[in-house]
């Protein structure tokens, strides 16, 4: 017997939760591609996408998952033999390096220290040493999806600047586009990448990618472009087909325009607020479950210890002595609940949760509630009730409403 029988919930970093709404949108039969709404629809997101990542310049659509916007970054801005710095706190900074190293371009590789975000002085201290200005560009995640270490990129970029560096700043914010503040030309971010699968709430499968004009510079002179990716190509004013290099993701455009409505009906502001909170609870409740040094066997605690350093979007948990794929195992089985697997060494001594995008109390409650169950079953060791830390901690940042009218003790009843 099995207590799963309802709607599945899947807390994994990616695909999130897709809204009705977005599904509602997609579920549209094919139009004429060459002309009339489609085309419109297209114009509209391109328009409206810069505001998402708060800036004034264009955005680039491709259909293509979080990697393939990582190859158009590249292919547009770099060169064979360029040299790039990459500022790794997990395992995606380095993975987007390796994808242009078979291109042809040289990297290094800045560690953050252990479970804990890039520092600052190092990025300066490594490129003022950099006196030949090898480095093009530096690659860095804001969040990194494998630890869930956040990255402070406008004290990176203060950093480059106090180098004065010519390199291009280039982030990965594919978990954190619309989870995390974000402010691209505040911050002089030069490519910003993202997908739609995580924090956009729509299905994957939109690969995008938002460009300085110090990045629209380099992309002149890059010789690693290439006819698919090619910026030039999909700026055509005249030549809608080309800004998807061929036919367009009709059904994912349609989901897109409906998620941007709901991100601007609740402000953007609002959502990281709400993700804040969201995240704030996941920390309690893991703090919460727990066991203090010294005082029983390891069980659950946050891989990032220092609370500045963590997402808003992605929690990485550390398991101890639990089994990582017993507990996923049985809040899948029994639950019908999906944790995310640990990518970051050992995958029974870790999992993840993922918070983004369509993303509520109820869900949230639910979800640590069904892991505590399940560490109560499995006999986990635990140093408190997590659920009672998250709703505290939700309550802390709850206006309660004002009492209805007409109710049973109205003396008008």
């Amino acid at each position: 017997m099995s207590l799963r029988y309802g709607r599945p919930l899947v807390m994994i970093p990616g695909p999130s939760v897709i809204p009705d709404r977005v599904l509602n949108a997609i579920h549209r039969p094919i139009p004429n591609i060459y002309e009339g709404e489609v085309v419109g629809l297209t114009y509209s997101l391109l328009e409206r996408l810069p505001a998402l990542a708060r800036t004034q310049h264009r955005a680039y659509i491709a259909i293509s998952n979080g990697h393939g916007a990582w190859e158009m970054a590249i292919t547009n801005t770099l060169s064979r033999g360029d040299k790039v710095l990459v500022l790794e706190v997990g395992h995606f900074a380095t993975s987007w390096a390796e994808m242009a190293a078979q291109s042809g371009v040289k990297f290094e590789v800045l560690h953050a220290p252990e479970r804990a975000a890039i520092e600052p002085d190092a990025v300066t201290e490594r490129l003022r040493a950099d006196i030949g200005r090898e480095f093009a560009a530096v690659l860095v995640a804001q969040t990194d999806t494998a630890s869930s270490v956040h990255n402070d990129l406008a004290a990176i970029r203060r950093a480059m600047d106090e180098a004065d560096h010519p390199a291009l700043l280039m982030a990965d914010c594919v978990a954190s586009l619309g989870c995390e503040p974000f402010e691209m030309d505040a911050w002089g971010v030069d490519v910003t990448v993202a997908g739609s699968q995580k924090g956009l709430m729509v299905p994957p499968g939109l690969g995008m990618v938002w460009v300085s004009p110090k990045a629209w510079e380099a992309h002149q002179r890059a010789d690693l472009r290439t006819a698919y990716w090619d910026w030039t190509r999909r700026t055509d004013p005249e030549a809608h087909y080309w800004i998807f290099c061929g036919t367009p993701p009709v059904q994912h455009l349609w989901g897109l325009a409906e998620a941007l409505d709901m991100i601007d009906e609740e402000g953007l502001d609002n959502v990281w607020e709400r993700h804040r909170v969201m995240a704030g609870a996941i920390h309690a409740a893991v703090d919460a479950w727990s066991v203090p040094v010294g005082l029983g066997p390891a069980g659950l605690e946050l891989n990032v210890a220092e609370p500045a350093h963590r997402s808003n979007s992605v929690t990485m948990v550390r398991t101890g002595e639990v089994s990582a794929q017993q507990l996923r195992a049985t809040c899948e089985s029994e639950a019908g609940l999906t944790l995310g697997l640990s990518i970051h060494g050992n995958p029974d001594a870790g999992l993840r949760i993922g918070h983004m995008g369509h993303l509520n109390p109820p869900m949230l409650l639910g979800t640590l509630g069904t892991i505590e169950a399940a560490l109560t079953a499995l006999a986990a060791p635990m140093g408190g009730s997590g659920v009672a830390a998250a709703a505290l901690a939700i309550a802390k940042s709850t206006t309660p409403a004002a009492k209805p009218s007409g109710g049973a003790d109205d003396p008008g009843n």
